[in-house]
C-alpha cells in the first residue's frame, strides 16, 4: 500500500513533539509492514490545501492525517469526497474520532496499529453538503465555543481553562430559540436551548462521542429552554456520562433532519466538529451517508 501522511505541526500534541523523530518512527513502522510512505509536516493554514492536493493524486492507496479533531474533520471531508481511505493520528485535545474507532490515543503507539490495520466502510454526516464526522450543534454548545474563542489561550491547559470559563458564562446566559424540524417525516415545532445532531448516536462517555461509526443513522438531540439551574443540571448529567438518559434531553434517530429557524432575524452560529461557523440562511439540511467514508482502523 502506498500512503501519504500529513501532520499538522500546529495541532495539539505535535506542538511539543520532535517532529523529525516522530516522522522517522512512522516511516520505519509503515515500511516494516511492507508499505511505501511519504510524510508532509505542514502548518495549520496549509492543511486543507495539502489534503486536497494529496487526495487528487492517482497513485496513493490511503492517507494519514495527524492533528486535533478539526484537522481530522477536514481530512474526513476531503477523503470522503475523493473516495480515499483515511487513517487517523490523534494529536489533539479530545481526539473524538480516534476514540470512536478505538485507536490508541498515544501518537507513538497508533502508527503500528494503522500499519497492520484494515479498511472499513464508515458513515459520515453532512450539513448542507459540508461534512461532519462527529456532530453539528447549535444553542448552548455554539455559545460556549463563541465565549471560549473570545479568551486567549496557547496550550492544551489554557484551552481547558478557557472552556471552563465559557461553560460558566453559558450557565448564566443560556440561549432560547424556536425551531421547526422534519426528522424522516416527523414534523414538529419546539422552543429549545440546544440542538445536537451526531454522526451515529453518542455513547455514554462524558466526552459524548459515537461508539460506532457504522450504524447508518444520525442521533438528533434537543434540550428545552433552560434556566441557569437547568443548564447546570444538564452539565452535571454530561459530566456523569448521563447525557442521553438526562430528563432534559429528547433523543431521536433519523437518516435526515431538516431544520428551520422561523424567527431568526440576526446572524446565528453553529458548531461543526468543534469549529464555530455562521449559518448562511435560516434552513439547514443534515444527512447521514452510510458506509461512504473509508477509514483505516485496527486489525480487530
Amino acid at each position: 500500500m502506498k500512503v501519504k501522511a500529513i501532520f499538522n505541526r500546529d495541532g495539539g500534541t505535535f506542538r511539543t513533539t520532535d517532529m523529525p523523530a516522530y516522522s522517522k518512527k512512522v516511516e520505519d513502522v509503515f515500511r516494516a509492514a511492507g508499505h511505501q510512505i511519504e510524510i508532509a509536516i505542514v502548518e495549520a493554514s496549509a492543511i486543507h490545501h495539502e489534503l486536497e492536493t494529496t487526495c487528487r493524486r492517482g497513485d496513493l492507496d490511503a492517507i494519514l492525517a495527524g492533528g486535533g479533531d478539526g484537522t481530522i474533520s477536514a481530512a474526513a471531508g476531503v477523503a470522503w469526497k475523493a473516495g480515499m481511505p483515511l487513517g487517523v493520528i490523534p494529536a489533539g485535545t479530545m481526539n473524538l474520532v480516534a476514540r470512536s474507532l478505538k485507536l490508541p490515543l498515544d501518537i507513538w503507539k497508533v502508527p503500528e496499529v494503522l500499519a497492520f490495520g484494515r479498511i472499513i466502510d464508515a458513515d459520515i454526516g453532512s450539513a448542507d453538503g459540508r461534512a461532519f464526522v462527529h456532530q453539528f450543534s447549535m444553542g448552548l454548545h455554539a455559545r460556549m465555543v463563541r465565549y471560549r474563542e473570545s479568551y486567549r489561550f496557547a496550550s492544551r491547559l489554557g484551552k481547558i481553562r478557557a472552556s471552563t470559563r465559557a461553560a460558566i458564562g453559558v450557565i448564566f446566559n443560556p440561549p432560547d430559540f424556536e425551531i421547526e424540524f422534519d426528522a424522516d417525516g416527523h414534523r414538529e415545532r419546539r422552543h429549545v436551548s440546544a440542538i445536537a445532531v451526531s454522526n451515529n448516536h453518542f455513547g455514554y462517555d462524558t466526552l459524548m462521542y459515537a461508539e460506532d461509526l457504522t450504524s447508518g443513522h444520525l442521533g438528533f438531540y434537543t434540550a428545552p429552554p433552560l434556566s441557569p439551574a437547568g443548564v447546570a443540571k444538564l452539565a452535571f448529567d454530561i459530566l456523569r456520562g448521563k447525557f442521553r438518559s438526562s430528563p432534559l434531553i429528547t433523543e431521536m434517530s433519523a437518516l435526515a433532519v431538516e431544520l428551520h429557524f422561523p424567527k431568526v432575524d440576526r446572524k446565528i452560529n453553529c458548531v461543526i466538529d468543534g469549529e464555530l461557523l455562521p449559518l448562511a440562511r435560516r434552513d439547514v439540511v443534515l444527512r447521514v451517508h452510510p458506509g461512504e467514508l473509508k477509514l483505516l482502523v485496527g486489525s480487530q
